[in-house]
């Protein structure tokens, strides 16, 4: 690790998993017959979507923003969630909030943002054209921090606490021979990672990418960001073109693998997962589980993270 980006810290994460809000907390994990038998082997599910932002971006946002001390606005980019956990704890917090979105963003998330009382502006063709928007913006008003996800070591410590609910002996945990995490900007995969070694090294960690998206994979194969020309991929959440440093230095050592699925496993996923387990949720939500499907991931005894529930309209209507 190198000495401008700082270690990732199991004690933060164990201390995240105490004092994030509640309302993230404690999500439910289990295993399901027929889920396991499209997939050929036992996989635990933890269902991050029953809470008020439907996603696990809350966890982070929360950890983050309790450490501020005193802020007038936050300031970020988001496809929707990391907005909208952002906007959540603003909110609990008294900070306000402003989130640059792309202009096709997802409308659902932006009404949702907006519903949580932060300003959204909608600009550039992509996430990461929004991030440079939301960093000028910021650099032009001092009176306002940028928080980039995938940056910040509070916000990949506060979505390690998912791992510390998942190895938890308390709630029945039994060893894991693989989990596989959804990869976006990476501080989920990052924090989870972290934790997953920390306690059970044996434990195979994997990234799943969208194929339409493969800049994190590039990256991690490489050891270092690589940028590509353009990203196209139902699963907004994990459209990822341009790698945060930080985050790829972070998964460089801490993930043994990263994998791509495309769109139409992702699609078929959700309505799997719509089918046995009587949920809906965003085509990155299942990548791990696309994943698990379509790749050779070692083990008889895997997990992975049902990381959003925000469906847009255009998912919806190629479900059928």
């Amino acid at each position: 690790m190198s000495k401008s980006v700082p270690a990732l810290s199991p004690e933060h994460i164990e201390r995240a998993a105490r004092e994030i809000d509640p309302v993230f907390r404690n999500t439910p994990q289990f295993t399901d017959g027929h889920l396991n038998a499209a997939l050929g082997r036992e996989v635990v599910v933890k269902v991050e979507t029953v809470n008020p932002i439907r996603s696990f971006k809350g966890r982070g946002t929360h950890f983050f923003l309790r450490q501020l001390g005193e802020v007038r606005q936050v300031v970020c980019a988001s496809a929707g969630n990391f907005g909208q956990g952002v906007a959540h704890a603003g909110r609990a917090l008294g900070v306000d909030v402003r989130v640059f979105c792309a202009e096709h963003a997802n409308p659902n998330k932006v009404a949702r943002m907006r519903a949580l009382g932060a300003v959204v502006t909608l600009t550039g063709a992509d996430f990461d054209e929004a991030k440079e928007a939301a960093r000028e913006y910021a650099s032009e008003h001092p009176d306002s921090v940028f928080v980039e996800d995938g940056r910040e070591p509070a916000i990949a410590e506060g979505a390690g606490s998912i791992a510390v609910e998942l190895f938890d002996p308390a709630r029945g945990a039994e060893p894991l021979d693989a989990v596989v995490i959804p990869l976006g900007n990476g501080a989920l995969a990052a924090g989870m990672a972290r934790w997953i070694k920390e306690v059970s090294p044996a434990t195979r960690v994997v990234g799943a990418c969208a194929s339409g998206a493969p800049a994190m994979e590039l990256s991690w194969r490489a050891g270092a960001p690589v940028r590509t020309e353009r990203a196209d991929t139902i699963a907004d959440g994990i459209d990822v073109r341009v790698p945060v440093p930080a985050a790829v230095e972070w998964i460089r050592g801490l993930v043994d693998d990263v994998v791509l699925v495309d769109d139409d496993e992702m699609l078929d996923m959700v309505r799997v997962v719509r089918d046995s387990l009587g949920l809906l949720v965003e085509p990155a939500a299942v990548s791990g589980l696309a994943a698990i499907g379509r790749h050779r991931v070692p083990g008889d005894r895997v997990a992975t993270v049902l990381t959003g529930g925000n469906v847009a309209q255009r998912v919806l209507a190629r479900l059928g």
